[in-house]
């Protein structure tokens, strides 16, 4: 009798156990398939194939969305999503259709009910939230079709805006993100019209959220949040914003502000005043605060503006020296239109020279006709008021909050949570790297690409909540972990995490299962991961 050869399979798994173990507990796939329904002759429900695009989307792999299907090919897709999933599971049309559903039932709501779940299972701290926006290009038209916006009065609007990636020439959408101080954990996502204006909406998205999910946190946000018609709408609210410096009240703040006003601060590096302030009918404090890094940074660009200027100023000068005049009166005022212009320079020892030339060449005769005009003369020299009042600003900004109690917010506090306004960026700065499979987004309808955009948002919560639930692990443990120089460090990013584990494989023989490659290295740091990680490595 002939022995049947031995049935043997190699998938690649890498990092993607990790981010299926955090996925299983987030209880992602429950909490999407309870959102958005399931059918029992589903080969593959939503919530799976939202979990198939979160591992797409953390592959790292420049893989874009239409190579969706191609990205499981060689992975062991049945391992990370389910018995009898396979990657032709995974096609262009059943992953339209889920988008499509995503967007029908909400993608904030489904978004906001999926973060604040998955925050309390992993016990994120949400005393505190921090506001920002970003923009997001595309590439293709995305050209409403006649009476389109009629019938779907609440599809976005791709269209031209101001481009914080500094792409005026393309079109694209506004991703709003509120993220928590406690792990950089987005928590709330609205993705809105490329032309939307920040100060219009922050204050709107805030009581919104706070009036339908019934959070009491501090709301921080930036410059865009302090308007008087925002503070007016949020007057019920605990907020910190920075305050523009355009504002005539804080102008004059700035520029009168005694030095013994300043107090160190417990944050090393920073001088804080406070003061009370009754701006929009709300009484507020307002801190000004003095960075001796950001203040060493000002001063050089001061130094490079000024010798930018002088030169600028000189060619003027040179120009104008040359231009002759009717009289001394339009000369005196060409000066003077001059002096307005220059903002740290100004013009010194003027004088309007009157030059007599007649027409006509050689020695004139005693009855040629002599002409007259002016010509000025003058030299630069620094306005030295205007520079002490540029100096004196220097690595100076202007904080606010309605919280009038220091002892339940002291300067110092607002001045950490304003500081922890970094999660928001952080986050905008994961989502537009360029490994990232949505760096450019390749859809072909406006509903989708928003759809997508929230896809985005959850691969950020997964790779935020892993990167907490690790560094807490490790810090509990007081243990340690190798970071890219082979140094040790107990906050490691996920990413370098996920590097570590290329090239782990899972190999079936004969229906029995086993990891190859599951180095000690490897081994060591999936023990600071969960159980739901640590399964898919076979490890429990």
């Amino acid at each position: 009798m002939t022995a049947s050869p031995l049935d043997i399979r190699v998938q690649d798994i890498d990092h993607c156990g990790i981010v299926a173990g955090i996925c299983d507990e987030m209880e992602l796939v429950e909490q999407i398939n309870r959102l958005l329904g399931s059918h029992p002759q589903e080969i593959i429900s939503a919530g799976q194939v939202v979990k198939a695009m979160i591992l797409n989307g953390l592959g790292f792999v420049s893989a874009p969305l239409y190579l969706f299907e191609k990205f499981f090919i060689g992975k062991a897709t049945e391992h990370l999503l389910g018995e009898g999933i396979h990657p032709e599971h995974l096609n262009d049309d059943r992953l339209g259709r889920v988008l499509d559903k995503l967007y029908s039932k909400g993608l904030t709501e489904v978004f906001v009910t999926v973060a604040l779940s998955a925050a309390r299972k992993f016990g994120v701290k949400m005393d505190s939230l921090h506001l920002d926006s970003s923009s997001f290009h595309v590439d293709g038209d995305y050209t409403l079709q006649t009476g389109e916006e009629e019938a779907e009065p609440g599809t976005i609007h791709i269209t031209y805006g101001y481009s914080r990636d500094h792409r005026p020439d393309l079109k694209q959408f506004i991703l709003d993100l509120m993220c928590s101080g406690d792990g950089d954990i987005p928590l709330y996502l609205r993705v809105a019209d490329g032309n939307e204006s920040d100060s219009a909406m922050f204050a709107k998205l805030i009581a919104d959220f706070k009036r339908q999910w019934l959070l009491d946190a501090l709301f921080v946000a930036d410059a865009a949040l302090y308007t008087e018609e925002n503070l007016q709408q949020m007057k019920q609210l605990r907020w910190v914003s920075r305050v523009p410096i355009t504002l005539t009240a804080a102008k004059q703040l700035l520029d009168n502000i005694h030095e013994n006003a300043f107090v160190s601060s417990s944050l090393p590096g920073y001088r804080i005043a406070s003061c009370c302030n009754f701006y929009a009918d709300i009484l507020q404090r307002w801190i000004v605060v003095e960075s001796q890094v950001r203040k060493q940074a000002d001063l050089k660009q001061l130094e490079k503006r000024l010798s930018k200027q002088l030169t600028k100023a000189q060619t003027e000068l040179k120009q104008l020296s040359q231009q002759q005049f009717a009289c001394e009166k339009d000369a005196q005022l060409a000066a003077e239109r001059m002096n307005c212009k220059l903002p740290l320079h100004q013009l010194v020892d003027i004088k309007v020279v009157e030059i007599l030339q007649h027409k006509g060449r050689g020695r004139p005769r005693k009855n040629a006709v002599i002409e007259k005009h002016y010509q000025l003369c003058a030299t630069l020299a620094p306005k030295q008021t205007a520079i002490d009042v540029e100096v004196q600003r220097a690595g100076r900004f202007l904080l606010a909050t309605n919280v009038l109690d220091a002892s339940k917010l002291s300067d110092d506090h607002v001045l950490i949570e304003y500081k922890a306004q970094q999660s928001t960026e952080r986050g905008f700065r994961f989502l537009k790297d360029p490994l990232f499979f949505t760096s450019s987004v390749f859809l072909n309808s406006p509903k989708r690409v928003a759809a997508l955009a929230m896809i985005m948002g959850l691969c950020l919560l997964v790779y935020s909540l892993g990167q907490r639930a690790l560094r807490q692990a490790l810090n509990r443990a007081k243990k340690t972990i190798d970071d890219q120089l082979g140094k040790p460090t107990a906050a490691p990013t996920l990413r370098w995490v996920f590097q570590c584990f290329m090239s782990i494989h899972l190999v079936t023989v004969a229906q029995s299962k086993q990891i190859t490659n599951l180095t000690s290295e490897r081994h060591w740091i999936l023990n600071f991961f969960g159980a739901p990680c640590r399964k898919y490595y076979l490890l429990c």
